[in-house]
């Protein structure tokens, strides 16, 4: 049986590396920063070397170090990311209260002013055409906005963004943003193969959620947009725990199985101590493109829910013809065109969730929950 590559054997293992004119090893002198295994996958955070040349060096000597630990143990390592990064050694345990000021920066994303989380209780409720919509609508506005693209289990953003003929790039170890639609992106779908399924257990989507947020260089953001998973599982959890946040966002179908698994989804959010910004109901009703309308799933259920619920009702955004098309483009900006029958409905939802959001920025939540990786 094949042995699993412990924490304790990568620690054992980097207390013998030392860094280029270090007189004692990362373990000693603390920059290991975060040690992250599971089931061969291993990810090691350390603290940012003085002089940035000397990261490849040691890099590979971390690298060779943990390949040696693994054979000697018998262990497999799949795949091994070392992460170097600049938080401080021993940063506060409690972040900075939430609602401060319209000038606050997340405490984890310095330059970012607000964060928006756009969820769902269930999938193929259209929580990732919303995200990319309200995002483009609020650059419309005269916003910095970026948008992260935090479903590692099926990122949509290549192609409701139309990412396809761009290659991700490098600078100075941080992510450089993909500048599209007058939005900044940043999506996993354009790290790892298109093809591949995205299998991850807690630790990895911890991981993969952490750099993707943190080692992205999002500059200066009045507004941080995350489209987030569907569902109820590690994702938010790390969000809540990693960001300080303005609000989410929830999106449902009006149909009464999409209003359950949404209202699961605003219990998550308000036992992580996150504002619930409102209720957005997408494919309220289907638009012909003769001008009829076909209420196909119901139209109103969701602004229902959200007065039982007593959270606003942020805007009823239809299902025509050309928002599909535009979606499966990559063209989100023709959405907006003045012929096009969505215009009014996103940029009334935008208008409604930013409103909404000043509201939040002036209270003050409480302190989310800690989560721990070992």
């Amino acid at each position: 049986m094949e042995e699993q590559f412990s924490k304790e054997i990568i620690m054992d293992a980097l207390a013998g590396v030392m860094a280029p004119g270090a007189t004692i090893d990362l373990v000693s002198d603390g920059s290991i920063r975060k040690v992250a295994t599971c089931d061969g996958y291993v990810t090691v955070d350390v603290a940012m070397p003085k002089d940035a040349a000397q990261r490849d060096a040691l890099e590979r000597a971390i690298t060779q170090k943990l390949h040696e630990a693994a054979k000697t143990s018998g262990a497999a390592i799949k795949q091994l990311k070392v992460m170097f990064v600049t938080e401080p050694e021993n940063p506060s345990p409690q972040p900075p209260p939430r609602g401060s000021g319209s000038e606050d920066t997340s405490a984890m994303l310095p330059g970012v002013k607000r964060i928006i989380a756009v969820g769902a209780g269930k999938g193929g409720v259209g929580k990732s055409t919303i995200s990319v919509n309200l995002a483009v609508a609020l650059a419309r506005q005269g916003h910095s906005v970026g948008i992260l693209d935090a479903d590692i289990y099926g990122p949509s953003l290549p192609t409701l963004l139309g990412l396809d003929g761009l290659e991700p790039t490098m600078h100075d170890n941080r992510l450089q943003v993909f500048y599209v639609h007058g939005v900044k992106a940043m999506t996993i779908g354009k790290l790892v193969d298109p093809e591949k399924p995205l299998i991850w257990r807690g630790p990895m989507a911890h991981g993969a959620f952490k750099q993707l947020a943190e080692q992205t260089d999002w500059g200066e953001l009045d507004y941080l947009i995350i489209d987030l998973p569907p569902g109820t599982g590690d994702v938010p959890l790390t969000m809540a725990q990693m960001l300080k946040m303005t609000g989410a966002v929830v999106v449902c179908t009006p149909q009464k199985v999409a209003r359950d698994d949404a209202i699961r989804a605003v219990r998550m959010f308000q036992q992580l101590k996150i504002d619930v910004l409102g209720i957005v109901e997408n494919m309220s009703v289907f638009v012909g493109d003769d001008g009829k309308e076909y209420d196909i799933f119901g139209r109103g259920g969701a602004e229902l829910m959200a007065q039982r619920l007593g959270l606003p009702f942020l805007g009823a955004v239809p299902l025509t013809m050309s928002l599909r098309q535009h979606s499966d483009a990559g063209t989100p900006l023709k959405n907006f065109a003045k012929s096009d029958a969505t215009k009014p409905a996103l940029e009334n939802m935008a208008k409604q969730i930013e409103m909404q959001a000043d509201l939040a920025q002036g209270r003050v939540g409480a302190q989310g929950p800690k989560l721990v990786v070992n």
